[in-house]
């Protein structure tokens, strides 16, 4: 099973829209995968999920990420990197059981011109950290929300042919 995070909890997101497309072009090609979208965590994370508690809301998300072997991580920029409720639902996740030795593909987007090059960076040692291995092909994708059509398809040429490339190099990986 494959678990696309949308890395925000701001809704209507074009991150969330990017999910989206990323679990229908991996079901074409035969994958099982799931959104979960960070809208969906519980509003008392911080206070009920944090530093070894956990919430009844919390527990069928942990059993998802636990029985999650690959993730990939549609990440938006915040303030020059990832947005802290991603941090934060890293936090509240289960240790060694969420993440250690598994896989992930990382894909930064941004209303501006460099698709969140920190912010994958930055989350890119979180992930080393956390021995969660990364795709080596990372992508970037700038002004997000002028890549969809009114369908939320991609149709930006190299937009495609990227996302193309990453997703077939994840189903092998």
């Amino acid at each position: 099973m494959i678990t696309i995070i949308s890395s925000t909890n701001r809704e209507g997101s074009a991150t969330l829209k990017l999910a989206q497309y990323y679990k229908k072009r991996l079901a074409e090609k035969g994958q099982d995968a799931r959104v979960f979208s960070l809208e969906e965590l519980p509003a008392t994370l911080i206070a009920t999920d944090l530093y070894g508690k956990r919430s009844e809301a919390f527990k069928p998300i942990q059993e998802m990420i636990t029985a999650t072997q690959k993730f990939i991580f549609i990440i938006p920029e915040y303030n020059g990197s990832f947005p802290g409720i991603l941090k934060t639902f890293i936090d509240a996740c289960a240790w060694p059981d969420s993440f250690y030795e598994k896989k992930a593909a990382l894909v930064g987007v941004s209303s501006g011109k460099y698709g969140n090059i920190r912010g994958v960076d930055h989350f890119t040692g979180v992930c080393n950290y956390m021995h969660l291995h990364v795709l080596p092909l990372k992508l970037h994708i700038p002004s997000i929300s002028k890549e969809f059509d009114a369908d939320g398809n991609l149709f930006n040429a190299d937009t495609i042919k990227y996302t193309e490339e990453q997703i077939e190099k994840f189903v092998k990986y």
